[in-house]
C-alpha cells in the first residue's frame, strides 16, 4: 500500500520569521554534536545572533544543501566572491 508522504507544517513567532544578520560564524564540535555559532561583528564589537546544535549527520546533510545551493546561486547570478577573514583576534565574553 502506497503511503501519502506527511506533509509537516512549521509555525515561528514573528521575531524568528523575520530572521537576523550574521556575517561570522564559528564552528566546533565533540563526537556527539556540532555548535554552529553565528555572530554579527561590527568592529569594536560583535554579538552572537544564534547557537545551533546539531548531530554530526544532520551537519552532513546542511553542508551538502549548502553546496547545492551555492551552485544553484552561482548558475543564476554568477560567481561568488569569498569574503576576507576577520583580521585581528575575536574574543568572547560571558
Amino acid at each position: 500500500m502506497n503511503q501519502q508522504p506527511q506533509q509537516i507544517q512549521i509555525k515561528a513567532d514573528d521575531a524568528t520569521a523575520n530572521g537576523v544578520y550574521a556575517n561570522m560564524m564559528q564552528i566546533a564540535h565533540t563526537k556527539e554534536e556540532f555548535a554552529l555559532d553565528f555572530m554579527n561583528i561590527m568592529p569594536p564589537q560583535g554579538a552572537l545572533v544564534s547557537r545551533i546544535f546539531t548531530s554530526p549527520g544532520h551537519a552532513k546533510r546542511i553542508l551538502k544543501a549548502l553546496e547545492e545551493n551555492i551552485k544553484n546561486y552561482e548558475k543564476q547570478f554568477g560567481n561568488i566572491e569569498e569574503a576576507e577573514e576577520p583580521k585581528g583576534g575575536i574574543g568572547f565574553q560571558g
